[in-house]
């Protein structure tokens, strides 16, 4: 192969780390968050819910090691960080329709680190979103439990978050354009109620009971107040690692789907 404008294609070498490096994790960071309109829904609308459902005299209710406004403003953060996580996620169907997928496919980063740089991303403000609605709680002072407690629940809604930006970037790869929040937004408001974000499972009949323990928001809640009430059922364990491994699974699966055109 004849070398072009002075470059050898057969000297070239690949980026280490498969082309992950800080630039394009800055990049990916300002990119999403000139999407005001979904940041500022994701920060503000949980912690209007906090507000609304966590105050008053019945958030002074003792639960586990705290109180109702501290079980509320977990839940609370657990929604915004989904939100949040699944927007960063679903990212990739915005840039497959404007093309900025497919020229990344013509440069040498790897399909394994474009998905962890959305990963990453999805952490940075899931970590954001997490703490917005705890520094509202701190400023309410409401909420009731032990500083270390407050630390493992903010540390495991953090990590649950993780289950909703694989489920982005699978609806990414599915739903095109910018429809996709479209579809996520409702979706996860009503996981949400399913799960006992919004409404504690126990004020719902038997039947719609059974149904939430199928849902992704179930295990993931139980999991991210664990350490608040002090109870998680091993099917809230099956539950958040069935889910986050089928909407990893399914996203690698579209992802491949998608970088085999070129």
């Amino acid at each position: 192969m004849s070398a072009i404008q002075g470059i050898d294609p057969t000297t070239r070498r690949v980026p280490p780390f498969g082309g992950l490096n800080r630039t394009l994790l800055t990049i990916e960071l300002r990119r999403m968050l000139r999407n005001r309109r979904t940041i500022v829904f994701a920060l503000v609308f949980p912690a209007v819910m906090f507000l609304v459902f966590g105050s008053g005299t019945q958030g002074a209710e003792k639960v586990g090691e705290g109180n109702v406004s501290a079980y509320v403003m977990v839940s609370m953060a657990l929604y915004s960080g989904a939100l949040i996580a699944a927007a960063t996620g679903a990212g990739v169907a915005v840039e497959r329709a404007l093309g900025w997928s497919r020229q990344l496919r013509l440069t040498p980063l790897q399909p394994t680190v474009y998905i962890l740089v959305k990963a990453f991303v999805a952490l940075v403000l899931g970590a954001v979103a997490i703490a917005g609605v705890n520094v509202v709680g701190i400023l309410k002072g409401d909420p009731q439990m032990p500083t270390d407690t407050w630390v493992w629940c903010a540390l495991l809604t953090l990590a649950c978050v993780m289950t909703f930006a694989a489920l982005g970037v699978f609806a990414g790869y599915v739903v095109p354009g910018e429809n996709v929040m479209q579809f996520l937004g409702p979706g996860l408001a009503l996981l949400a109620f399913l799960g006992g974000l919004f409404i504690p499972l126990s004020q719902y009949s038997e039947v719609v009971r059974q149904i939430a323990y199928w849902t992704p928001m179930y295990g993931v809640a139980e999991v991210a107040r664990a350490p608040l009430t002090h109870e998680l059922p091993w099917y809230a364990v099956v539950n958040a690692v069935g889910w986050l491994a089928l909407f990893v699974a399914g996203a690698a699966w579209r992802m491949s789907k998608d970088t085999a055109r070129v």
